[in-house]
């Protein structure tokens, strides 16, 4: 029989933006306040829907774009100046995630440096960078003397479900280097980890380990004083994207 695309139910593709970076020693994600119903006015994932021209990665890359002025780095490629680490998360397709109709949500997760404050866009009235622990409260999420709610549709367990592979990656995985700058010290890169594992890492024990992580870490031959004190070694990201041993988080 001829196929009939008619007799099948429609549903849309779109894609949500997991954005992470270190903020004032603090993991943080971008987040929207909606602007247009469903959710109008709740915070939610930046995202949007997928163009009939464009595939998936093509999608998060423009997204990501619109929404920070970032381009999308190759994962296995050290991130450079205004770029950032951009790979999949996971596919949520509940039934009853979107209102409107039956959706089907592609999560990216992006990773880059310090990054200045957000512009709202698309139908987002506002956006912010807010600490992931925030986000992430059981009351929900709220500033200014709002009322706290949870984030739009399921963006609640996407941030979680990024949250929880970034920490988990750069355990076996360069992939912390994503949140620094090219040039970095031994210290920047510790308060990468402690930010996004939210704990105290001991500096002698971290800096052995690094420095002693075959294709970690390569020393620029430059120093720099702008964490005050004694001229700190630079290090950009060696080549390895796996790392072994690993850097194993600490329990707590």
């Amino acid at each position: 029989m001829p196929y009939d695309p008619s007799a099948f139910p429609p549903f849309a593709v779109t894609v949500d933006l997991v954005v992470l970076t270190v903020r004032r020693h603090a993991l943080c994600a971008l987040a929207v306040r909606r602007g247009e119903s469903p959710f109008k006015g709740r915070w939610a994932l930046p995202g949007g829907f997928v163009r009939a021209d464009e595939d998936l990665a093509q999608a998060a890359a423009r997204e990501l774009a619109e929404e920070t002025g970032l381009h999308a780095h190759d994962p296995a490629v050290p991130t450079r100046d205004n770029g950032a680490h951009l790979e999949q998360l996971a596919t949520y397709g509940d039934p009853e995630r979107d209102p409107r109709m039956r959706v089907v949500s592609v999560a990216h997760l992006a990773l880059a440096p310090d990054l200045p404050a957000p512009r709202a866009g698309g139908d987002a009235s506002n956006a912010r960078w807010a600490p992931v622990e925030e986000l992430l409260r059981q009351e929900g999420y709220g500033r200014d003397g709002e009322a706290a709610a949870p984030l739009a549709f399921d963006h609640t367990r996407i941030l979680s479900d990024g949250v929880e592979r970034a920490r988990s990656k750069i355990e076996y995985s360069s992939l912390a280097t994503a949140f620094c700058p090219t040039e970095f010290t031994v210290g920047e890169l510790r308060r990468v980890y402690e930010a996004v594992w939210a704990v105290a890492l001991d500096p002698r024990n971290f800096h052995r380990k690094v420095t002693g992580t075959p294709g970690f870490l390569v020393p620029t031959g430059g120093t720099t004083t702008r964490q005050g004190g004694r001229p700190a070694q630079l290090f950009r990201a060696g080549g390895a994207t796996l790392l072994n041993p690993p850097m194993l988080r600490p329990e707590v």
